[in-house]
């Protein structure tokens, strides 16, 4: 199979999976709270049918359902980070041999960085390469360094992982303020890509279109520097403009009443098609991006790819059985309203407004730092 980045070096623009988490959650698979991937050992059919989704949609890559399995992010498990992630590895090559998709390894946020007042480099790589360890045993083809906060922790990472002979992406959780120190979008991709990540970009925490925000930002600082490297975007799939610093978190509605905010297929498709524009060519979702979420950016990009994705046999992407409905239907009183002609126009689903159906629903929270300032 050819290498990730000798397809991204070809032009390719390569979707990735979407939510593991969140909709294992959904599901009744995980937990609140610790959101943690037990399940991959608890429950491995219900992974692999998620990923099953993700690659019927179009994804290109499978990853591995190891967020967060580090020893300190597992308390009161009953399975070890290495049980966890070799089920994980089990399931995602499971699923790749079957639908021919890559396979990534992921990574998260250390507890040596994130849960301790001191910052040890060595404690936080010793965690890395514990997690890296059986990703690299069970050959993945490319490993993702994910939701870090900081980029100071996300660099030690991928110094200690430069050498493992094998593509390193490397994803930041941050809005357009930046990291969690402060520094700005621009200089943690600069930084990112100098410590020898081969993509880099932002996760999660943020919205598609406040993610992209981040990703302009990285991609015009580091073309100031002269620095080529791919741009990777796998933002929420909650519409949160009003987050604070830590995106949707800070919202009242998390985590237990976000459904409202879930974004549209034709919100995805328009998100992807501005992404790619941009220059994002490594394109997938994070907590909240659902399997047709996946399919809408595959169906988006079909004519940059050459192909529509497999679950497209299911999907009305081109609008033609929506015209044949309305057409049959045309003028007749009762159910024109349902399927008026103006359903039949792609701009008529990428320019909506969607209604709530509450009457006292707010459009914005309220949260003490928005990240971004929503006056006028």
């Amino acid at each position: 199979m050819t290498s990730v980045l000798d397809r991204l070096r070809a032009g390719e623009v390569i979707v990735g999976d979407g939510s593991y988490v969140f909709t294992l959650e959904k599901r009744g698979y995980v937990k609140v709270g610790k959101f943690t991937p037990e399940s991959a050992c608890e429950h491995p059919d219900a992974v692999k049918q998620l990923a099953i989704e993700f690659a019927r949609a179009g994804a290109d890559v499978t990853q591995t359902f190891t967020y967060g399995s580090t020893e300190g992010m597992l308390e009161y498990c009953d399975y070890t980070p290495e049980q966890i992630n070799q089920s994980a590895c089990d399931i995602a090559w499971q699923v790749a041999t079957d639908k021919k998709t890559m396979v990534a390894g992921g990574i998260t946020q250390t507890k040596s960085y994130t849960y301790q007042d001191v910052k040890d480099k060595q404690l936080v790589q010793k965690e890395i390469l514990q997690n890296a360890a059986i990703l690299i045993k069970n050959k993945v083809d490319f490993i993702i360094l994910e939701y870090f906060r900081n980029v100071e922790e996300i660099v030690w990472a991928i110094e200690c992982l430069k050498d493992c002979n094998k593509p390193l992406f490397a994803s930041l959780c941050i809005g357009p303020r930046g990291d969690s120190a402060g520094v700005d979008p621009g200089e943690c991709a600069v930084r990112m890509a100098r410590a020898g990540a081969d993509v880099v970009g932002a996760n999660c925490l943020f919205d598609p279109f406040v993610n992209l925000t981040v990703l302009k930002k990285m991609k015009k600082r580091l073309d100031e520097e002269k620095i080529s490297t791919f741009l990777m975007s796998q933002p929420l799939g909650f519409m949160c403009p009003d987050g604070g610093r830590y995106g949707y978190c800070d919202l009242e509605e998390f985590p237990y009443a976000l459904e409202p905010r879930v974004l549209t297929r034709w919100e995805v498709r328009r998100w992807a098609r501005a992404a790619y524009q941009a220059g994002v060519r490594y394109i997938g979702g994070c907590c909240g991006f659902e399997p047709y979420h996946i399919r809408a950016i595959a169906e988006e990009l079909a004519p940059e790819r050459g192909r529509l994705p497999e679950g497209s046999d299911k999907s009305d992407y081109d609008l033609a059985t929506m015209k044949k409905i309305c057409e049959s239907y045309s003028g007749k009183a009762d159910v024109e309203t349902q399927y008026g002609m103006r359903k039949c126009c792609p701009d008529f689903w990428l320019k909506m407004e969607p209604a709530t159906g509450r009457p006292r629903s707010a459009a914005l929270s309220s949260v003490n730092d928005p990240e971004i300032k929503m006056d006028g």
